[in-house]
């Protein structure tokens, strides 16, 4: 994914919050979580009408929400209910939970063995979601500020510049390595809901909920006495509770362990207030304490250490703190300790290794081995489909962008990419070679992605494909923990607010909704009148209430759907013109708009869909 993409959905996200005036709700939640409230009433807010439609509106543009689960359905299914017939549902559905069965899917793991996954069904996924979005602020509160899988506006470039900064600056060059074995697979459902209730999360009918989707039966495999199934909507957020809890053990050894003296200090950097916690590492220097230092993206985490010694006493102390705490077990053949001036550590598909420079070391990164082995792997299946067409074009440009920009932040990716290159070049030619060319125009994304690119272009079907080759390092940024979605001010970092339209018209939108219309064609409502900045899509005039209508492009009744794409808001006399058919009515609504060239171009495009003739000028 590429990191526009990343930031587009973190917007995204955000915004759909604001549609269904729902953010006040999640920023209250997270407050409160932060001044140790327990929450007994959250089943309220979980069949709260906003957000139930909120649930939907996260979960439709989701890649897996039109994968069916054991009863077939997908979001598509969903989409043709009207929102008042989904919120009764969800609500009914709650009111006695009992889950449906999970549909267990085996996909290939990079070291050839098979990962199973547990996908839900679309209901369940819904239901999940609604759950997800109460408890994620609550929880968001709570846990470590270096923890960064699967939690909002963090990234794994996020875990990688952590990982880097404490090797350069902080001069740890030993690393504590920790596979758990199936961790997914062994989570204890006992402690899980305790650690919850911990938390603050005290409503005895939600967490009677959670407990029921855990031990939901797996289809021909039966029902699970412990771990949290793959491909479930909540199961990420609940292995970060389940890992928390370690995260806060490590960091209490040191990083957060509470002295006599308050050593920590406010500096100004970069125009804002920081803790300056150095004078405190200086004093615990002086005592016997073990400085560590943890980094987790999900299951996969390291632990930095200052010498030899300290890192196979905390080795085998988070050992034995796994299995007696948590009752996971590792994996010995994946686990260890490392120099990293002696040897390189994995971490998210890239290496890392401490060299020397100038009197010093600094982290080397590249590619991880098993990453470029995928990468090639994936790149010449792609390639043998290039003779299908231009979209299999397009495929191949954009698996080379997603790759590009998740590695980018290695030091020596250019190196590693000269490598991958070289391995599918020659595929390329040899599957191409009689619809290859050299000669075309560049598109205009090729230009922006690749402005000083020099080197021969490749043309199949008439479509550039983008260099492997070409990439420049980009330094990975350490996470702002000023970001926050569930703060006024933490938002302001991760988009700005909202222009351009009547927040009026919006919220009347959002809670007048078209009696018997579908739910994708509500919730597009709500999208279309912000896509279009509160205008007419034909007469740029500012939409209001009372004077304003969707608009099928293609009719149903001619084929068309409720999706986004085939809907435009127009004023009434603009509808009433695309679907006239009469000369005099025609004419009486020329006469009302007064529509200059591109308006009436607009209309005639958007009658010729509809079946009627153009209005000749």
């Amino acid at each position: 994914m590429t990191d526009n993409n990343q930031r587009r959905k973190k917007k995204q996200k955000l915004r759909n919050n604001e549609y269904y005036d729902f953010q006040e709700v999640l920023d209250t939640l997270y407050a409160r979580s932060k001044s140790g409230y327990r929450f007994h009433r959250l089943y309220e807010l979980i069949i709260d009408e906003r957000n139930i439609k909120l649930a939907y509106r996260n979960i439709k543009k989701n890649y897996g929400s039109k994968t069916s689960g054991t009863n077939g359905n997908t979001i598509l299914d969903m989409a043709e209910r009207n929102p008042q017939h989904l919120i009764n549902y969800v609500r009914y559905r709650l009111a006695n939970f009992q889950p449906y069965s999970i549909r267990r899917v085996e996909i290939p793991k990079q070291d050839g063995s098979m990962r199973p996954l547990g996908i839900p069904t679309i209901e369940d996924r819904i239901i999940q979601q609604c759950i997800k979005q109460i408890l994620e602020p609550i929880c968001e509160a709570k846990f470590h500020k270096h923890s960064y899988g699967f939690r909002p506006n963090r990234s794994a470039s996020h875990a990688l510049s952590r990982a880097v900064s404490l090797v350069n600056k902080n001069k740890l060059h030993y690393v504590v390595d920790i596979d758990i074995k199936g961790f997914f697979d062994n989570v204890n459902h006992g402690k899980l809901i305790k650690q919850m209730w911990t938390l603050g999360i005290r409503d005895k009918r939600v967490l009677s909920i959670i407990s029921k989707m855990l031990k939901a039966e797996i289809k021909s495999v039966g029902i699970p006495q412990k771990g949290t199934p793959q491909g479930g909507i909540i199961s990420p957020l609940l292995s970060n509770i389940v890992l928390n809890e370690l995260d806060w053990w490590i960091s209490s050894q040191w990083e957060t362990f509470k002295t006599k003296k308050n050593y920590s200090r406010e500096r100004l950097i970069g125009g804002r207030l920081v803790y300056d916690q150095s004078a405190k590492y200086r004093a615990l220097k002086q005592t016997k304490l073990k400085e560590m230092f943890i980094v987790r993206y999900a299951d996969d985490f390291k632990i930095f250490c200052r010498n030899h010694k300290d890192a196979f006493l905390i080795f085998e102390a988070v050992k034995k703190w796994l299995k007696e705490r948590l009752g996971l077990e590792i994996n010995h053949e994946k686990s260890k300790v490392i120099n990293l001036r002696k040897r390189h550590s994995e971490f998210l598909g890239f290496k890392i290794k401490a060299i020397a420079k100038k009197k010093k070391f600094v982290a080397k990164t590249n590619i991880s081995d098993k990453a470029k082995k995928k990468a090639v792997q994936k790149l010449r299946e792609q390639i043998k489909k290039l003779e299908h067409g231009q979209n299999e074009v397009s495929k191949l440009n954009a698996m080379i962008v997603g790759i590009q920009n998740y590695y980018q932040y290695a030091t020596h990716v250019q190196l590693d990419f000269r490598q991958i290159g070289f391995s599918v070049r020659r595929t390329l030619y040899n599957r191409t070679k009689t619809i290859l060319s050299y000669k075309g125009t560049k598109s205009t994304t090729f230009k922006r992605l690749y402005p000083k690119y020099t080197g021969k272009v490749v043309f199949i079907h008439g479509i550039n494909v983008f260099p492997i080759d070409h990439i420049r390092t980009k330094p990975p940024s350490n996470f702002s923990q000023n970001i926050c979605p569930y703060t006024s001010e933490g938002r302001k970092q991760v988009h700005d607010a909202l222009k351009g339209y009547n927040q009026t018209v919006m919220y009347h939108l959002i809670r007048n909704p078209v009696p018997n219309q579908s739910m994708e064609y509500n919730d597009n409502r709500i999208s279309l009148y912000v896509g279009q900045y509160g205008r007419c899509g034909v007469t740029n005039v500012p939409l209001e209430i009372g004077d304003m209508e969707v608009h099928h492009k293609i009719p149903k009744k001619l084929g068309g759907s409720d999706e986004y794409n085939n809907l435009i808001f127009v004023r009434k006399d603009v509808h009433k013109l695309i679907h006239a058919v009469e000369e005099q009515t025609i004419q009486t609504y020329l006469q009302k708009l007064h529509l200059d060239k591109d308006g009436l171009d607009k209309i005639n495009k958007l009658r010729k869909l509809v079946g009627n003739d153009e209005i000749v000028a």
